[in-house]
């Protein structure tokens, strides 16, 4: 039999290696899970590992796709590193395309550049007022983030929902809930011709080293973490832990709604339903894969694009349901979080012993 046996202190070598088991282990059930359907276990593999990255083309799809949820995720990562459990980043990012789109959606003909920045900063600020919800609840009574975070994400849906089936509804767009699609001066600069790849690429790469700066090289970052490493260390070092709350949410609020930018602005190039795209919570499975580490969420951020392509490519050529992209982000999580039990125990073979009478 089996035994898992404290270790002493906390081991070093798994806390890098979990994911990377995680992953293995989330490779087998895929493998399973594609024999189990019906379908060629090495086929299903190469669709969601292989074909992502298999053309210059599809790699730009799948930076399109890692910058969301990087931005997301490095703002989430500022969170949790401060023990405030932001669940809503998914309503923040449909806020920040809202109030977004609606400035884009000022722009004519005559609009100038400017507009792009402009486009920008309002989803910045959209996603931080809506964080700014749930900061304000969880500061003046106290309310829990958790909750009050995720069920803003469905007031951010329904708001989504009544402006495009309302008054921002597309008179000329045959009656299908979406606005008019936005101007050309409003798209956001593409790094490459023949590619979708934008400059939210730099934007987040130059995010996730700004983060490490924060937080590992400033002495603002090093409250920031004190605070949740360390509550009552925090408070007697005079600390505040209001500021903690406030910078927290903020920051994953202004990132969440910058990459909600991004994408209406960008790829998506108008609001409809079908912006909230799960972001928001597959970024959650990329803070805590990368390790809430800049660099590690650069990482799995690619990894769990390639889960969303995967999935898209598993529908159109194996007959798959869509839904397999989910299957696998939850796989890549609950494997996760059982391979990190190696980081704090260790597993120990037991003999069967024999009673001596």
């Amino acid at each position: 039999m089996f035994r898992l046996e404290p270790l002493p202190q906390a081991s070093r070598r798994w806390s890098y290696g979990s994911p990377l088991l995680a992953l293995g282990v989330t490779v087998l059930i895929g493998m399973a899970l594609f024999a189990a359907l019906g379908k060629d276990p090495v086929r299903g593999l190469q669709v969601f590992f292989w074909e992502p990255v298999r053309s210059p083309y599809a790699v730009g799809e799948l930076m399109v796709k890692a910058t969301p949820l990087l931005l997301i995720a490095l703002g989430l990562a500022v969170c949790f590193r401060s023990n405030v459990w932001n669940i809503g980043a998914e309503g923040q990012y449909v806020m920040g395309a809202v109030v977004a789109g609606g400035v884009a959606l000022l722009a004519d003909k005559t609009t100038g550049p400017w507009i792009v920045p402009a486009i920008l900063l309002a989803g910045v600020l959209g996603g931080m007022s809506w964080a700014g919800l749930t900061a304000l609840l969880r500061d003046r009574f106290n309310a829990n983030e958790i909750l009050v975070s995720l069920m803003l994400v469905y007031v951010a849906t329904l708001v989504l929902g009544y402006l495009v089936y309302g008054p921002w509804k597309d008179p000329m767009g045959y009656n299908f809930p979406q606005t008019k699609t936005f101007e050309k001066v409003t798209q956001i600069p593409r790094l490459m011709q023949g590619s979708r790849v934008s400059i939210g690429l730099l934007l987040a790469l130059a995010a996730a080293g700004a983060l490490w700066v924060f937080l590992f090289r400033t002495r603002a970052g090093f409250v920031q973490q004190v605070g949740g490493l360390a509550p009552a260390a925090a408070r007697y070092a005079g600390f505040s832990s209001r500021r903690a709350l406030w910078t927290a949410l903020l920051v994953s609020g202004g990132a969440a709604g910058l990459a909600g930018a991004l994408e209406v602005a960008g790829p998506i190039g108008q609001l409809t339903p079908y912006v909230p795209a799960g972001y928001g919570f597959a970024a959650i499975i990329v803070a805590f894969v990368g390790r809430l580490h800049p660099v590690g969420m650069v990482f799995s951020a690619i990894l769990m694009s390639m889960f969303y392509i995967g999935g898209e490519l598993a529908q159109s050529r194996l007959g798959l349901p869509k839904s397999l992209t989910g299957v696998f982000q939850g796989l890549l999580l609950f494997t996760l979080l059982a391979c990190d039990t190696l980081i704090a125990y260790r597993v120990r073979w037991v003999g069967a012993h024999k009673e001596v009478r």
